[in-house]
C-alpha cells in the first residue's frame, strides 16, 4: 500500500512541478509535498508503525523518492530564477539579434595613425595644457604685445591673461625650456580659435604639432620628414606641394598641401576649387625662439611644423566638409566602424 503511494505521489508531484511557472507556485508545491505536513512527510511518520521487513523497504523507497523530488525542487528553482523556460515554439536555430558596436571617431583614428607614423621616425609623443599663458602662445614664439601677427590667431581670452590655445606651438617652447638637444616630439591635442566655420574651418580643431633641433638640421630635412610622413599616410602616389609662407616663429617658413582626394586635383568645394588641400605648416625655428629659450643658433637649428588633424580624414576619406566631424550625426560616425 504504501509503495504504491510512494509511486503516485512521485509521478503527481513530477507532473506539478512542471508545470509550476512561478516561484509561489513552487514553495506551494514544496509545502504540498514536502513541507512539514506534506505527503510524502506523512508516510515517512507512518513508517515507524510497520513491521521491521516493511519499514526498511518502504523507509529505503520514501527516502529515494523525497532526494529526488528534492533535487527536481531545486532544478525547477533555478530554471525559474533564470527567467522564462525555452518554449517549444522557439526555433534555436535561427541567428541571434546582432550587437551594435561602437567604434572611435575618425579623428582619434588619424591621430592615433599619425602617432604611430611619427613614432616609427624617431619621435616622441607628449602633450600639453590647452588653457595657455599669453607668454607661451605668443609672446616667447617671435609675437610680443601689439604684434601685428597676433591677429592670424582668433583668440579666445579668459581671464588673468590666460587663452585657450591657438595652436599647440606653444609647447615649443615648454619643451626646449626643460629639455637640451637633440629633441624629437610631436604633440598631439585641441585648439580653439574664434572664427567663423565653414567647410574647412572649425572654432574648436586637432592639431598635431612637430618639432626636432639639433646640429646641423637644414630645410631638407624638414621637407624630407614630412614627404615621408605624407607618403606613409597616403601613398607614395601622392602629389605634394611646398610653398612659401609666413610663420612669426619659423624661418623660413612654408606651407605644405595634398593633392585633393575628393576631386583628383580638379576642384571642387572641399579644395575651394584650387585641386590642393593645405594640410600643414611648417618652417625652421627662428633663432630668437632659440635665443629665448638659451638654445644657442649658431650651434643648434631645428624645424617645426603643425598640421590640423581633421583635413587628414577628410582626404583620406573624401569627406567634404569638416563640420560633419562634430555635428554628432550618427549617420556619419557609423561609416567608420
Amino acid at each position: 500500500m504504501f509503495l504504491e503511494e510512494l509511486g503516485k505521489i512521485e509521478e503527481e508531484a513530477g507532473r506539478e512541478l512542471r508545470e509550476a511557472d512561478s516561484q509561489d507556485k513552487l514553495s506551494s508545491w514544496h509545502t504540498r509535498y514536502l513541507g512539514r505536513k506534506g505527503r510524502l512527510t506523512s508516510i515517512l511518520k507512518s513508517i515507524g508503525a510497520l513491521s521491521l521487513e516493511n519499514r526498511k523497504e518502504v523507509g529505503s523507497k520514501a527516502n529515494q523518492v523525497k532526494e529526488r523530488l528534492s533535487l527536481s525542487f531545486s532544478q525547477r528553482k533555478d530554471e525559474l530564477s533564470c527567467g522564462p523556460s525555452l518554449r517549444e515554439d522557439v526555433d534555436i536555430t535561427l541567428p541571434g539579434r546582432p550587437f551594435t558596436y561602437g567604434s572611435l571617431h575618425p579623428t582619434t583614428k588619424v591621430l592615433r595613425e599619425i602617432c604611430t607614423i611619427f613614432s616609427g621616425l624617431g619621435f616622441g609623443v607628449v602633450e600639453g595644457p590647452e588653457i595657455e599663458e599669453d607668454y607661451y602662445n605668443f609672446e616667447a614664439l617671435n609675437m610680443p604685445e601689439d604684434h601685428p601677427a597676433r591677429d592670424m590667431w582668433a583668440t579666445l581670452w579668459m581671464e588673468n591673461g590666460l587663452l585657450l590655445r591657438t595652436h599647440t606651438s606653444p609647447m615649443q617652447i615648454r619643451i626646449m625650456e626643460r629639455a637640451s638637444p637633440p629633441i624629437r616630439v610631436i604633440i598631439p591635442g585641441r585648439c580653439y580659435r574664434y572664427e567663423a566655420t565653414d567647410a574647412t574651418h572649425e572654432s574648436m580643431f586637432y592639431q598635431v604639432e612637430g618639432l626636432a633641433v639639433d646640429k646641423g638640421i637644414t630645410l631638407a630635412h624638414l621637407k624630407g620628414t614630412l614627404t615621408e610622413f605624407s607618403h606613409l599616410l597616403f601613398g607614395e602616389e601622392r602629389k605634394i606641394r611646398f610653398r612659401c609662407d609666413y610663420f612669426p616663429f619659423v624661418e623660413p617658413g612654408m606651407e605644405m598641401s595634398i593633392e585633393c582626394l575628393s576631386c583628383q586635383g580638379k576642384g571642387c568645394r572641399t579644395c575651394r576649387g584650387s585641386g590642393w588641400l593645405e594640410i600643414l605648416g611648417a618652417g625652421m625655428v627662428h633663432p630668437r625662439v632659440l635665443e629665448r629659450v638659451n638654445i644657442d643658433p649658431e650651434v643648434y637649428s631645428g624645424f617645426a611644423f603643425g598640421m590640423g588633424v581633421e583635413r587628414i580624414p577628410m582626404l583620406k576619406y573624401r569627406i567634404d566638409d569638416i563640420r560633419h566631424f562634430y555635428a554628432d550625426d550618427l549617420r556619419f560616425l557609423a561609416q567608420f566602424r
